[in-house]
């Protein structure tokens, strides 16, 4: 999985599957955001979802443990660059692109057997 970029358009098929997964773990996710920020001192939190196991980022949250659909991985920025996931060369207009981490969730939707991925923000639900 080297240098990805956004594929096509985010169907509404995923979207669907994708919103009712983050509900169930939306909780968890920003918790994990802000201690990668806080401790970890990493500006960019990513989380990878994907409908099969991989080896990315480290595994936050498995399939079905939280009602979930999908498999969740933490990640930030400069370890996708590390993992060459992220070209160098387009590490500006990420973070141009990137939404602040307190209000939204930045995710990777990661299809291997589809060859799809797309980056996607999501806001966190309000208390």
């Amino acid at each position: 999985m080297n240098h990805l970029s956004n594929t096509e358009h985010l169907d509404g098929k995923y979207l669907g599957v994708i919103t009712s997964d983050f509900i169930q773990v939306a909780d968890k996710l920003k918790e994990v955001a802000y201690i990668i920020q806080e401790r970890g001192n990493y500006e960019y939190p990513i989380f990878i979802v994907a409908n099969s196991p991989i080896n990315l980022g480290a595994l936050l949250i498995d399939q079905g443990e939280m009602n979930n659909t999908w498999y969740y991985y933490a990640a930030y920025l400069e370890a996708l660059i590390e993992a060459q996931v992220i070209d160098r060369e387009k590490v500006a207009d990420f973070k141009a692109t990137y939404k602040d981490p307190d209000e939204f969730c930045c995710l990777l939707v990661i299809d291997q057997a589809k060859g799809f991925h797309k980056f996607i923000y999501i806001p966190y639900p309000v208390d």
